[in-house]
């Protein structure tokens, strides 16, 4: 049967498992095809414009077949020639017999090749984006809820001053509003290779055009702007700067590094029952052990953002060893390296996104938390307001010392709860300041400027970044697996 075919050879999870359809398709063989058909069109358009004997008729042609790719026999030609571009250049004539010898006239492979490469690369950026909006908008929301409300802040993973759980929120935005600017910057910054011939000197366009320099310039300018590109590269070698490459996905696994520290805190905030990412209704978290709610969501991000930066060692080598003109040694790892760069970004950002949209606090839990950590934080203020009553700075020091060894000394090694406070209490050296207890352990108190740097940064900085796409703001994600 055709369709246990399918089960019988490796398929990539990327594509089977986790990716959207959307990017699926961006580096699809459908989708590269039909643009090299295009490419091959707006080649033989540009050049009919400029004077080159080519007709109505067989543009005409080229357009009516565009789409109708002989899959079978591109295959069959590839494996006669052993040439992938020559293949479907036979394919595509075969159906256009009257444009058969104005196709890919004047070109070289990579007029195609690397072209194709360029606008999936552009459309990849064009898919990411708004899903990186939408995390950073969920987000926002998350912090600007949550804003003001105390939480255990962590150094070394150890108890420190206290935060707020939106400005621990906003620590993620960072990251992500600085990815967002770097890939909207490396998207903005890719050109076309445009028609450049077999070493980049465009010394075939010349030949055609007669040594008319002005017809080759417009040529490469028109068929640019048919793709869509502003511009295109000046100069280049047979391919396009590899150094593009790595520009790309240097952003994209700079993207993974940042969803991997959001993830890894989302994991040890779990682990405290402080924060969890969704769990549905019926969803199960271990086999063996039923009461588990373990952060499946969050432990895949995890593990494919891994994925993502461990992918840019590849165009790092590919474009240092890059012989002169260029070494065809770069193709095999390039059919790799640049679509599951992208891959992998589409399903952590929409895995992100899932995340975010349903990210549940337990107030209750970080306030115990809290009750059991800030008497020990509260020791400072405690001895400023004895001084402020009367008492000297140096015997309220040694008092508190003595006192916080001993609760700690019960929290340690007897396992009981921080009984600071009641020590404090019983004491009565600490008379004078009793009333004012419950003012001094408020938590609020010790949460500085968090929540006005929540608002400041989010109207400032997190808001605007997002204007582009309001638009695109509604989609909600709701994970197959």
């Amino acid at each position: 049967m055709e369709g246990a075919d399918e089960f019988m050879k490796y398929r990539s999870p990327l594509v089977s498992r986790y990716a959207s359809k959307e990017m699926a398709y961006n580096f699809s063989d459908r989708k590269k095809f039909t643009t090299w058909r295009k490419l091959w069109i707006y080649l033989a358009k540009a050049e009919k414009a400029l004077g080159l004997p080519i007709t109505d008729a067989q543009v005409l042609e080229m357009e009516g077949h565009a789409e109708d790719i002989d899959f079978v026999m591109a295959a069959e030609e590839e494996r006669k020639l052993r040439h992938d571009v020559m293949a479907h250049v036979h394919t595509f004539a075969h159906c256009c017999p009257a444009a058969a010898p104005i196709i890919h006239l004047g070109a070289t492979s990579c007029y195609v090749g690397d072209n194709t490469d360029l606008i999936m690369l552009r459309d990849g950026f064009d898919i990411l984006l708004p899903k990186l909006a939408r995390v950073i908008d969920r987000l926002a929301n998350f912090a600007e809820k949550h804003a003001d409300l105390p939480t255990l802040g962590f150094t070394h993973y150890q108890p420190a001053q206290l935060t707020t759980v939106g400005k621990r929120a906003c620590l993620w935005l960072q990251d992500l509003a600085m990815d967002m600017r770097n890939l909207q910057r490396a998207r903005d910054d890719l050109r076309f290779r445009g028609v450049k011939g077999t070493t980049g000197t465009q010394a075939s366009f010349l030949q055609l055009f007669q040594g008319n320099h002005d017809k080759v310039e417009e040529l490469d300018k028109m068929v640019t702007e048919m793709a869509g590109f502003k511009k295109a590269y000046l100069v280049t070698g047979q391919t396009y700067s590899r150094k593009v490459d790595v520009d790309c996905v240097s952003n994209l696994a700079s993207l993974g590094a940042t969803v991997h520290k959001i993830c890894t805190d989302i994991r040890l905030l779990a682990n405290l029952k402080e924060i969890e990412e969704p769990f549905e209704k019926e969803q199960i978290g271990s086999s063996a052990m039923p009461y588990k709610r373990n952060p499946m969501r969050a432990e895949r991000c995890c593990s494919l953002a891994r994925h993502l930066v461990a992918l840019m060692a590849d165009p790092l080598q590919t474009a240092s060893v890059q012989w002169l003109e260029r070494t065809l040694d770069d193709s095999a790892n390039r059919r790799i390296s640049l679509p599951e760069s992208f891959l992998t970004a589409d399903i952590i950002l929409s895995t992100l996104q899932n995340i975010t949209e349903g990210l549940v606090v337990y107030p209750k839990v970080i306030e115990r938390h809290i009750r059991h950590e800030l008497p020990f934080m509260a020791t400072e203020n405690i001895i400023m307001a004895m001084v402020k009553a009367g008492g000297n700075r140096q015997d309220c020091h040694e008092k508190i010392r003595v006192l916080s060894q001993e609760a700690g000394a019960v929290v340690k090694q007897e396992g009981g709860d921080n009984d600071l406070l009641a020590r404090v209490q019983r004491d009565p050296y600490f008379a004078p300041i009793l009333g004012q207890l419950d003012a001094l352990l408020d938590p609020r108190t010790f949460i500085g400027r968090a929540p006005q740097q929540v608002a400041r940064f989010l109207s400032e900085e997190v808001r605007p970044l997002l204007e582009p796409y309001k638009a695109k703001m509604d989609v909600k994600i709701e994970l197959e697996l």
